[in-house]
């Protein structure tokens, strides 16, 4: 336990201050260095709170909008080479594959430029498809971007996944790390620093279009993540890194703690790059920390946020960053092949969309009561996820927020 929390007191040193503000827990986004630059993150001695236990709350269990724009989605295969069914995705290493990108001829003219990159033909082939689709299909390229590691990953790592899922993850943290609305350790501003020096490097070296759009998910590990990735890379004229935040990109709802987001407020306080999408409520909406949210509902979820990208966005090239749940949950929409991301990767896929007629059929998609040993770390836990507890006592389904005062500090 001591050298959990020596490794997690250094892991959570704040992080440059380079904003007016910090959420509560001096978290905020991490430092970018110099342009184009990986430098070492610069740590402090000031430890985080234990906890900032909240009351729950009000959970909309299977609530979804009834969308007046939906489409239907596949990918457009064999661009890149997660879209092959015979890449292995163990030890795939995007920086040393040109992001997947397959070196291909298209089944039109080049661009009239002299020896184009593979990332120009793509970009040209793309804006091609979209000009000569009828009005009701369109083409993007979606750059998926899971967030670095984060407090809670290294907390599950030293706990161990039973105990993790079982009691620990429904605290807000222990006596010198705070996992409610996780920040990024340090590996996890290295891991994004990482993808913004690749891409400074594709920016350079083979003209490709940067995204012209970029959407993240409101919670702390992917606002800092997108910062340090995005914002002081030099892009190409016309292009600029502003930041929307929206609700349904954020991980599956489940009762950790780590899912629950920071206020309104607060995120604009400590991340004021940020813009929020239309209705951005000030709580977090969809936090209980009684239910959690089934595939099927993430996955309704993931489609409307796509519709909603899609039928108001003209952008081409599009940046989401996000978790790997809820990334898992858009391969699923689209109909891409599984591709899991450890923390910091990046995926594209190009997308195709068909609008449709009328309203998206949402049907029924209902939350299930998540239940928790209360007394303490299990004995285990089973296939499913189910909690084994100490002497016999069952597993409760209760708001973490009701009992916190109940557990002991770890």
């Amino acid at each position: 336990m001591v050298a959990f929390a020596l490794s997690l007191l250094s892991g959570l040193a704040l992080h440059s201050s380079v904003v007016s503000a910090k959420l509560p827990g001096g978290i905020g986004p991490a430092s970018t260095g110099h342009k184009g630059v990986s430098t070492p993150c610069e740590t402090s001695k000031t430890k985080l709170p234990t906890s900032t236990t909240a009351a729950a709350s009000p959970l909309p269990s299977g609530h979804h909008e009834n969308s007046t724009t939906y489409f239907n989605y596949s990918t457009l295969n064999g661009i890149f080479l997660q879209d092959l069914n015979s890449t292995n995705q163990t030890g795939f290493d995007y920086t040393a594959q040109n992001f997947g990108l397959l070196n291909t001829t298209y089944p039109i003219p080049p661009p009239p430029i002299r020896n184009p990159t593979q990332w120009q033909l793509l970009n040209h082939y793309l804006t091609h498809l979209n000009r000569a689709s009828p009005r009701a299909v369109t083409y993007k390229l979606l750059f998926l971007a899971r967030h670095g590691q984060g407090v809670h990953n290294g907390a599950e790592t030293f706990y161990t996944t039973p105990n993790w899922n079982c009691y620990y993850a429904q605290a807000d943290g222990n006596s010198t790390a705070t996992w409610f609305d996780a920040a990024l350790l340090p590996s996890g501003t290295t891991q994004a620093f990482r993808a913004r020096n690749y891409w400074a490097r594709l920016l350079a070296e083979e003209s490709i279009t940067p995204p012209s759009s970029f959407y993240v998910s409101p919670l702390t590990r992917c606002l800092q993540t997108a910062e340090d990735e995005w914002r002081n890379l030099t892009l190409p004229r016309g292009y600029e890194f502003r930041p929307l935040v929206k609700e349904k990109l954020r991980e599956g709802i489940s009762i950790h703690s780590c899912d629950r987001r920071h206020p309104r407020r607060d995120i604009a306080a400590a991340f004021p790059r940020v813009r929020f999408e239309k209705g951005f409520s000030e709580e977090d909406p969809l936090w209980s920390g009684v239910e959690a949210e089934t595939s099927k509902a993430q996955d309704l979820r993931s489609a409307e946020l796509l519709d909603d990208v899609f039928g108001s966005d003209e952008a081409q090239v599009i940046s989401f960053t996000s978790h790997s749940g809820e990334i898992a949950s858009l391969l699923r929409v689209v109909g891409h092949r599984v591709w899991g991301l450890a923390t910091g990767e990046v995926l594209p896929v190009v997308v195709r969309a068909e609008r449709g007629r009328g309203a998206r059929e949402v049907g029924s998609a209902s939350w299930t009561s998540s239940q928790w040993c209360t007394n303490g770390a299990p004995v285990t836990s089973i296939s499913g996820g189910a909690c084994v507890c100490q002497n016999g006592v069952s597993p409760t389904a209760v708001s973490p927020g009701l009992v916190f005062t109940t557990r002991p500090v770890m």
